[in-house]
Formats: structure tokens, sequence, C-alpha cells
């Protein structure tokens, strides 16, 4: 076993620093600063594309966690510029916020507060300050997460509302991707609302904070890990009801681990516990969208019964760490396993080995789908990045504490 892990080990960090020099040699904008906003899958840079503030947020929060596991000074650096980039170009100075997104010169183009970009510019900037030590970031963080509260914060029914104008007004249209129902509230937002405000805790244990993970945890426990089936409801209305909707197998192998990450920064051991008993419970509902390959289904529509037959790259890295945090959980050696196929898939078929990074994911017939992006607004540093860290310092643990 320790073999086993040791191997997984050495064959991430290799991959780690293969990925994040993708990113340091493609992906910097030397003409308007900042990073490109997209890269097709042939590598061509789009040089007038918008640029994205979560894709800014993850390549901070990305650079400044490999920095802090390695050490190396080079990803410092990258992490700078992406916080001196952020700071300048997508901090709505006037109103208090993030924008979505600017274009190619940096000015301010869709101006709406999608709580889902402010909670991963809280997510980034707490990780620089662990990095970086910088006081500024750790206050644009604080600042960002008073803004999430102030209005956002639903007093009558709890939970988060999706977005709002710039002036924080109410918007039609709370979708944050056109595939996306036009709800009040979402699994999505609420999970890395989760993910940021549990980071921004490590970094500044205020009380108040400390009750809003606490809040946002148990919705998970309660509301939206879904009674019926285990798997995670993705849509909820104003007063937090379920709506029907698809099943996602990549979000409900990330929130398996997630989750449990926030409960454990409380400290709380009943609340860690009925939490751990949810991530098994999620790892397994999951694994029905596990292929005999060892890659992970996009989503299923149960109304519809049909299966989206295709394995993006994200769904595969969660499951990754997912299933590995079910084997520390459970020691159920099936989930391990699972969490190795998941990763000798990745080699196989999601690694770009000719132009770097990974694909967006391969079709049924495992050809490369050659459509979609290799860098742009969804397309970030942020999955692989974070399932290969998370490898290494689980592993680590393991190995160092003896298996």
């Amino acid at each position: 076993m320790e073999k086993i892990l040791a191997q997984y080990r050495e064959e991430v960090t290799r991959e780690l620093h293969q990925i994040l020099s993708f990113w340091i040699n493609h992906t910097i904008d030397a003409n308007h600063g900042g990073f490109v906003g997209r890269i097709d899958h042939q590598n061509h840079v789009d040089a007038l594309a918008p640029k994205g503030s979560v894709l800014n947020s993850r390549i901070l929060w990305s650079f400044s966690a490999a920095c802090r596991l390695t050490g190396k000074k080079e990803y410092l650096s990258i992490a700078d510029r992406a916080f001196d980039y952020f700071l300048e170009n997508f901090i709505d100075k006037e109103y208090g916020g993030v924008y979505w997104t600017v274009d190619y010169t940096g000015k301010p183009l869709d101006t709406k507060k999608q709580i889902y970009a402010l909670s991963f510019a809280v997510y980034g900037l707490s990780e620089y300050f662990r990095v970086a030590e910088n006081e500024e970031a750790k206050q644009a963080a604080i600042t960002i997460y008073n803004d999430i509260v102030k209005y956002s914060y639903d007093k009558n029914y709890g939970g988060y509302i999706e977005a709002l104008s710039r002036e924080w007004k109410e918007v039609a249209d709370l979708r944050l991707s056109a595939k996306d129902a036009n709800e009040k509230k979402s699994m999505n937002t609420h999970l890395h609302l989760l993910e940021g405000f549990a980071s921004l805790y490590r970094v500044w244990p205020d009380a108040v904070l400390k009750r809003r993970v606490i809040e946002l945890i148990t919705a998970f426990t309660d509301r939206i890990i879904s009674k019926q089936n285990n798997h995670l409801a993705l849509f909820f209305d104003e007063q937090l009801n379920e709506k029907p909707g698809v099943i996602s197998y990549g979000h409900d192998i990330e929130a398996a681990w997630l989750v449990q990450e926030a409960a454990e920064l409380m400290g709380n051991e009943l609340l860690i516990l009925n939490v751990k008993n949810n991530s098994l419970l999620l790892a397994e509902a999951a694994s029905k969208g596990l292929d005999k390959d060892g890659g992970l289904w996009y989503e299923y529509n149960p109304e519809q019964h049909h299966l989206v037959m295709e394995k993006h790259w994200w769904p595969q890295a969660e499951a990754m760490v997912g299933y590995l945090n079910a084997w520390q959980i459970a020691g159920e050696e099936k989930y391990l396993e699972r969490s190795l196929k998941s990763w000798q898939f990745i080699k196989d078929f999601i690694i770009d080995k000719n132009g770097g990074e990974w694909h967006w994911g391969v079709k049924e017939d495992y050809s490369p789908m050659k459509e979609q992006d290799k860098v742009g607004m969804w397309k970030c540093p942020y999955h692989n990045p974070r399932a290969c860290i998370e490898v290494i310092n689980r592993t680590t643990k393991i190995l160092n504490a003896g298996v």
C-alpha cells in the first residue's frame, strides 16, 4: 500500500508542475496585463476575449496554494500578478463586490454581481494571504464577504440569492450560465460560498463568520443533499424548496470532501461525524455515474432518462479527491481503487500530452472535445491543480503516519 500511495503522490506532483507550467508559458497577457481570457483547444490565443473574474480568482488561488505547498517563488510571482490585476480591474470601487467580466483591456464589461464570482474572490484572496501575508488581500476578502452577507443573504428563509445588479438591485436573470435554471438559489453557489467562507475563516477566525460557515454546512446536510437519493439537489426557490433537475455526478463527489473540509475547520465533533456520514452517502451516489473505465459521466436527467455521455475534466479531478477522502473515512479499499482509477483515466484520456494542460473532456468514443476551450471563463487552473495538491497532502499525511 505504501508503494502505491508513494507512486500516486509522485505522479500527481509531476502533473501539478506540468499544469502550472502551461499557465505560466501560455496565459500571461504581456500587452494588457493579467492573463488572456481565452485559449482554444489548439492553443490559439484569443487576445480580444473578455476576462472572467472567476478565471482570475482561480489563477490566484492555484498559484498561491502551489507556492505554499512547494515554496517555489515563481508560483508566488504569478499569484502576485493575479492579485494586482484583480485588485485593479475586477473589484468594483464604486459599489463594492466584483465584476463578472472585464474586456481584454481591463475595462468593466458584465458588471452583474454574481455571488458565485464573489465567493471565488474571497477564496482566492484568502489563500493568497496565507502565502504572501499581504494585509490588503485579507482586507479585500473581508470586504467582499461583508458585501455578500449584506446584499445576498436571505434573512427570511436563509441561504444566498444568486445574483444582483451592479448596484445590488434585483435582476430578472439570475443564471450562472445558459445551461442553468433561473432560480433564486443554487447548490453550486452555496457550495463555493462555503468554500470561500471556510478559506477566509482560516485567516480571520471571526465568530460570526464561523456561524455562517456552520449554517452553510447545515444547509447541505439538511436541505441540499436530497433525502430521496443522496445526490445534491441543484436548484431551489426562494424558500429553499428543491426544484426538479439533473444529477451532477461531479458536484456530488466534489461536495463529498469540500463540505467535510469546512466542518473539520469548525472543530465540532458531532458536526464532523454527521458530515462524514453524508460524505460517504454522496460518494456512493456519485458512483452511480462511474463507467467501467474509471471515468465519471457528466450528468443524468432522471425525468428524461438521459445520460450525457461525456466525461469532462473537472469531475475526474474531483473524483480523485472525493474517493480518496471516502477511503480515509471508511477504510474500504473500493474507494481507494476508485480514486486511483480516476487518476488512470485522466492519464489515459484527459491530459493533453501534446498541447499541455487537460482537455475539456472526452466524448463517448474517447475523442477529445475539441470545440471547447483549453483556457476560458470556466476552464481554469482550479479543479486539476487542487486535486493534485489534495492528493499530495493526503498521501503525505498517510505515509508519514504509516499505512
